[in-house]
């Protein structure tokens, strides 16, 4: 079952920062980071509980190009998949840990 996806305000942010990173270096480069996160997001949408849970109740997906990291929740009685941080690898959870919870 495919569940409904939330995502935190600044979940926009985080996606226009990195994107814009990505088009300084190199042009096109931002479309591809876009097309990368759109592709595990899928594959967090239909089944997110594949994903371990890293803290609290959060759990993580990776991109396999870009060194991102999605961070996301699980509301199951609403069916909801809710995407907290979508940020580099080397950045501290501690930066997202009390997005949306």
């Amino acid at each position: 079952m495919n569940y409904q996806l939330m995502y935190l305000d600044e979940v926009l942010t985080d996606v226009k920062e990195a994107k814009a990173w990505y088009k300084d270096k190199s042009e096109g480069l931002e479309l591809r980071f876009a097309q990368a996160v759109e592709f595990v997001i899928e594959k967090i949408r239909k089944m997110p509980s594949a994903y371990p849970i890293r803290y609290k109740n959060v759990r993580f997906a990776r991109t396999k190009v870009f060194p991102y990291i999605i961070h996301f929740y699980i509301d199951d009685p609403k069916k909801q998949v809710i995407i907290t941080a979508i940020v580099h690898k080397k950045r501290s959870p501690s930066f997202v840990v009390g997005r949306g919870l």
